[in-house]
C-alpha cells in the first residue's frame, strides 16, 4: 500500500512541475504586450530627454525629493520623467542616451511583429558601442556643457586621459569610429574610390558632351549587327567587314553585303569583341544589416535640356521689349525745380514752447508724462509721449480740442497709440512748413533703388523719409479730398513718378479728364505713353460720352489678356512677360509683350452724374479682375460717397489717399476712420494702405515742371501711333426685329393708324385705345419701329412719328404689298 501511495504522489509532483513550466512559457500575446510597453517606454524616454534639455536645471533640486508631493517639476513626464532623464542623461551617457530611445523602440517593434532576435543582438551591440564612443568624446566638454557627455562619459574620459592623455584618448576614439564605419556601415576604400571616379567621369562628360568616334573603329561586326536579308545564312558568323559607312551616323546596308566588287575577308580565328564600358552610371549598392541581402539602386538618367526656347535664347538672347525705342532717354532730374534750400529747419524755441504747453495742458487734467520726444517733419512735428502708469489712453484722446486750444494751432491730430510703439503721438503743424519738392523725392535713393513694378513717390513722411509705394501691389488707388487741397497735384506726382521709372514699352496711360484742363499737358507724349481707341483723335478723353466706350474697351483688353495668360499657363502679367522674354511663347499664336495699363480718372463724380450705370459696371469689373493682368485704376474724386463709388467698387480699393476734408463724416467715408478733417491742406494727406494710416506731405510738382518733362519725352523718337486698345462694338439701342410681314401682330394696321392720327408714338396710347396689356403694346411699338413708322426710343419723351397723315400711311402699306 505504501508503495502505491508513493507512486501516486510522485505522479502528482510531475504533473505540477509540468504545469509550472507551461505557465512560464512566453506566448505571442506576451510578446505583443511587452513590445507595446517597450515602444511606449521609448516615447516616454524621448519626451523626458527633450524636456530635460529645456527644463533640466529647474528640476535638478526635485530629483532627490521624489516622495515629496509638494515639490513641482517642469518635466513633461513629471517626477518620473525627471528621474529617468537624470539617470540616463546626467548620470549616464549624456546626449548619446537618445540612442536608448531607438534601442527600446526597435526591440518593442521586433517583439510585436515577431521578428527574429538575431538581428536585434547586432543592433544592441553596435548602438551600445556608439553610445560609449560618443559619450567619451563629449566628455571633453564636461567643464562647459556637462549635459553632453554625462557622468559616465566624463569619468571614462578622465580615466583614459590618466593613462593615454588627451591626444591618445582622441586617437582611440577615432579608431573606434573607424571600426564602426567599416563593420556597421560597410565603408571600404573601393567604395570611396568608385565614388570619386564616378564624380570625375560625370564632370568630364559635362565638359565634353559630344565625343567624336574613331573612324578606324567604326567598322561594324556582324555579331553585333544582323542584317535581315541574311537571316537564312546562319553559318556565316564571325565575319568582320572592312567597310567604311557613308556617314558617321548612317549605316550603308549595301556595303555590308559581301559582293564580287567588295570582297570580304573570312578569318578562321574568331575575333573577340571589344568590351566597352556601359554608357550609364554604375548603380549604387546599399548594404543592409543582413550580409546576404543587398539593395541595388538604379541611377537617375541625365536630363538634356535642349528645346527651341533655350536655343533661341542662346542664339538671340532674351526678348527686349524696349528695342523699338532703344535710344530712348529717361527724363533727367534737372528738369525738376528745387523749392527748399537747406531741408527742414528746426526751430528750437518753437519745439520747446509746444512741449511745455502739451505737458502743462495734460497736467491740468492730472495726467503725468514720463517721457516726451519730438520728431520734426516737413510740415508737421510729431510729439511722442509716454504717460505714467495707470493713465487711460481714452482720457488723453478726449483732450484733442483742449491741446489745440493751448497750442493755438490748426489741426491737432492724436494717434493713441502709435502702431508698433508703446507711445502716444500728438501731431502739431509747424509754423513755417517746408515744401517737399518732386526733385528731392525723385532723386532719393529709396526711389531710385526701388525694386518695384510700378513705384510711386508720393512725398515725405513725418520722419522726413521718402514715401514710396508699389501700385502693382495696391492694386488700385482712390484719391479724395475737398476742392483745392492737392488732388490734381497728387495725380501729377503719381504720373511723374512712373514717367521717371518706366520705359514707354512697359507702361501705357489711359487719361480721363472731365475738367479738360488738368491732364491736357500730357498730349505731347501721346505716341510714347498714352493709349486710346482706334478711331479717336485725342488720346486724353474729355468727352464723357467716349468714356463708356473706352472703359468697355479696357474690359475687352482684360478678357483678351486673361485668354493669353490661360494659354501660357501663368497666373499674372509678371510671369507672362518673363516667359515671353525667354522666348517660350510663340508670337504667331497671338502672344505679345503686355505693358502695364494705368487708368487715371481726375473727377469720377462727374462721370457718375452724366453716365451713371454705364460707367459703374465696367469700373466694377476692372476693379475686381484687372489686377493680375496689369490694368490698374487711379480714381480721384471729392467725396467717395455711396452714390459716387458703390461698395462693390470701394471694396477693391484698399489703398486710399485722403487730402483735407471738412468733416469727420467725409473722413470716415474715404478712410473708414477719422483724421482727414485734422489735416492742414496744401498737400498734407493720409495714406491708408490696408493696415495702418501714414501721414505724408505730398510732393509738389508745378505745371512748368510737367511741361519740361513732356517736352523732353515728346522730342524723342516715338512709336507710329499711340497704343491702340481693342475696338468695342456696343449693343444696338433699337431692337432688330424680323421684317417678315406675316409675323406681325393682327392689330398692327390699327395700331399704326392710331399712332399716325395722334402723331405720338407711345405704348400707353395703344394700351388705352386698343385695350391691350403692356407687353403686347410694347411689341407693337417695336414692330412699328422696325417698319419705320415710329422713331427710336428717346428716354422719357414720346417716340417721333415718321408718317404725317393717313394718306401717307395708306401709301406705305400699298408699297409693302407691291
Amino acid at each position: 500500500m505504501a508503495k502505491t501511495i508513493k507512486s501516486v504522489t510522485s505522479d502528482k509532483k510531475s504533473d505540477s512541475n509540468s504545469v509550472v513550466k507551461k505557465s512560464w512559457a512566453i506566448t505571442k500575446q506576451h510578446k505583443i504586450v511587452l513590445g507595446s510597453l517597450l515602444v511606449l517606454f521609448s516615447i516616454a524616454l524621448l519626451l523626458a530627454f527633450i524636456s530635460f534639455y529645456i527644463h533640466g536645471q529647474a528640476d535638478q533640486s526635485a530629483v532627490n525629493q521624489l516622495s515629496d508631493r509638494t515639490e513641482t517639476v517642469q518635466n513633461w513626464l513629471g517626477k518620473f520623467g525627471a528621474f529617468l532623464a537624470d539617470f540616463f542623461v546626467y548620470k549616464g551617457f549624456g546626449l548619446a542616451s537618445f540612442l536608448f530611445v531607438r534601442l527600446f523602440f526597435l526591440t518593442g517593434v521586433y517583439l510585436v511583429l515577431d521578428i527574429s532576435i538575431k538581428k536585434l543582438k547586432r543592433i544592441w551591440f553596435w548602438d551600445l558601442f556608439v553610445i560609449i564612443i560618443v559619450s567619451v568624446l563629449f566628455g571633453f566638454f564636461a567643464t562647459s556643457l556637462p549635459e553632453l557627455g554625462g557622468t559616465i562619459g566624463y569619468e571614462l574620459n578622465l580615466f583614459s586621459q590618466d593613462y593615454l592623455g588627451k591626444t591618445g584618448t582622441l586617437l582611440v576614439l577615432i579608431f573606434g569610429l573607424i571600426v564602426y564605419l567599416i563593420f556597421k556601415i560597410k565603408l571600404s576604400p573601393e567604395r570611396i574610390k568608385s565614388f570619386f571616379e564616378n564624380t570625375r567621369k560625370e564632370i568630364k562628360n559635362d565638359l565634353n558632351p559630344v565625343t567624336t568616334t574613331n573612324p578606324a573603329t567604326s567598322a561594324y561586326n556582324l555579331e553585333e549587327y544582323a542584317v535581315e536579308e541574311n537571316q537564312e545564312d546562319e553559318d556565316i558568323k564571325g565575319i568582320q567587314l572592312k567597310t567604311i559607312p557613308v556617314s558617321q551616323f548612317e549605316i550603308n546596308k549595301e556595303a555590308l553585303k559581301p559582293t564580287i566588287s567588295n570582297a570580304s575577308e573570312i578569318t578562321l580565328k574568331p575575333i573577340p569583341k571589344e568590351v566597352t564600358p556601359p554608357p550609364f552610371n554604375i548603380p549604387e549598392i546599399i548594404q543592409t544589416e543582413d550580409e546576404h541581402f543587398v539593395i541595388e539602386k538604379a541611377p537617375e538618367e541625365d536630363i538634356i535640356e535642349e528645346n527651341l526656347a533655350s536655343k533661341l535664347v542662346a542664339d538671340f538672347g532674351l526678348f527686349d521689349p524696349t528695342l523699338d525705342l532703344s535710344n530712348y532717354k529717361y527724363p533727367t532730374i534737372d528738369l525738376l525745380k528745387e523749392y527748399s534750400t537747406g531741408g527742414i529747419t528746426i526751430n528750437q524755441e518753437e519745439l520747446e514752447e509746444n512741449k511745455n504747453r502739451i505737458v502743462e495742458t495734460l497736467r491740468n487734467y492730472k495726467i503725468e508724462i514720463a517721457q516726451i520726444k519730438a520728431t520734426v517733419g516737413p510740415s508737421v512735428t510729431l510729439y511722442e509721449i509716454v504717460p505714467e502708469a495707470g493713465i487711460r489712453i481714452s482720457k488723453i484722446k478726449s483732450l484733442e480740442d483742449d491741446i489745440a486750444l493751448s497750442l493755438s494751432a490748426l489741426g491737432i491730430r492724436i494717434i493713441a497709440p502709435i502702431p508698433g510703439k508703446g507711445t502716444i503721438g500728438i501731431e502739431v503743424p509747424n509754423k513755417n512748413p517746408t515744401m517737399v519738392s518732386m526733385k528731392s523725392v525723385i532723386g532719393s535713393a529709396k526711389f531710385q533703388e526701388a525694386e518695384m513694378e510700378l513705384p510711386l513717390a508720393l512725398g515725405k513722411t513725418i520722419s522726413n523719409e521718402t514715401f514710396v509705394v508699389d501700385l502693382a501691389k495696391m492694386p488700385h488707388l482712390l484719391m479724395a479730398g475737398a476742392t483745392g487741397q492737392g488732388k490734381s497735384v497728387g495725380l501729377n506726382a503719381v504720373i511723374t513718378s512712373l514717367l521717371y521709372k518706366k520705359h514707354p514699352a512697359e507702361i501705357k496711360f489711359v487719361l480721363v479728364d472731365p475738367k479738360k484742363v488738368e491732364l491736357t499737358l500730357f498730349n505731347k507724349i501721346e505716341r510714347h505713353y498714352l493709349a486710346k481707341l482706334p478711331d479717336t483723335d485725342d488720346a486724353i478723353i474729355t468727352d464723357n460720352a467716349k468714356v463708356v466706350n473706352t472703359l468697355n474697351s479696357l474690359c475687352v483688353e482684360m478678357d483678351n489678356r486673361y485668354s493669353l495668360l490661360k494659354d501660357a499657363m501663368v497666373r499674372n502679367i509678371k510671369e507672362y512677360n518673363e516667359k515671353f522674354k525667354s522666348r517660350k511663347l510663340n508670337p504667331e499664336n497671338g502672344h505679345r509683350f503686355l505693358p502695364y495699363i494705368v487708368l487715371v480718372v481726375d473727377e469720377f463724380a462727374d462721370l457718375i452724374m452724366t453716365a451713371g450705370k454705364e460707367v459703374e459696371v465696367p469700373i466694377a469689373r476692372l476693379a475686381q479682375l484687372a489686377r493680375a493682368i496689369g490694368i490698374h485704376l487711379i480714381i480721384a474724386t471729392q467725396r467717395p460717397s455711396v452714390n459716387v463709388i458703390t461698395g462693390l467698387i470701394k471694396a477693391n480699393f484698399p489703398a486710399r489717399i485722403a487730402f483735407r476734408v471738412s468733416s469727420k463724416i467725409d473722413s470716415r467715408t474715404i478712410l473708414d476712420t477719422q483724421g482727414a478733417d485734422q489735416l492742414i491742406g496744401r498737400g498734407d494727406m493720409l495714406f491708408h494702405g490696408g493696415n495702418d494710416v501714414v501721414r505724408v506731405q505730398c510732393a509738389f510738382v508745378d505745371t512748368p515742371e510737367v511741361e519740361k518733362i513732356v517736352d523732353f519725352i515728346g522730342s524723342q523718337k516715338a512709336y507710329a501711333t499711340a497704343y491702340l486698345l481693342p475696338e468695342f462694338v456696343g449693343e444696338e439701342t433699337g431692337i432688330n426685329l424680323d421684317m417678315d410681314i406675316s409675323e406681325r401682330d393682327t392689330l398692327f394696321r390699327e395700331a399704326a393708324e392710331i399712332i399716325v392720327m395722334a402723331q405720338q408714338g407711345s405704348a400707353s396710347l395703344l394700351q388705352r385705345k386698343l385695350k391691350l396689356g403692356y407687353n403686347r403694346a410694347g411689341r407693337l411699338i417695336d414692330q412699328l419701329e422696325a417698319a419705320g413708322i415710329v422713331g427710336p426710343f428717346e428716354g422719357s419723351k414720346a417716340r417721333s412719328v415718321n408718317i404725317l397723315d393717313m394718306n401717307g400711311l395708306e401709301q406705305f402699306f400699298n408699297n409693302e404689298q407691291n
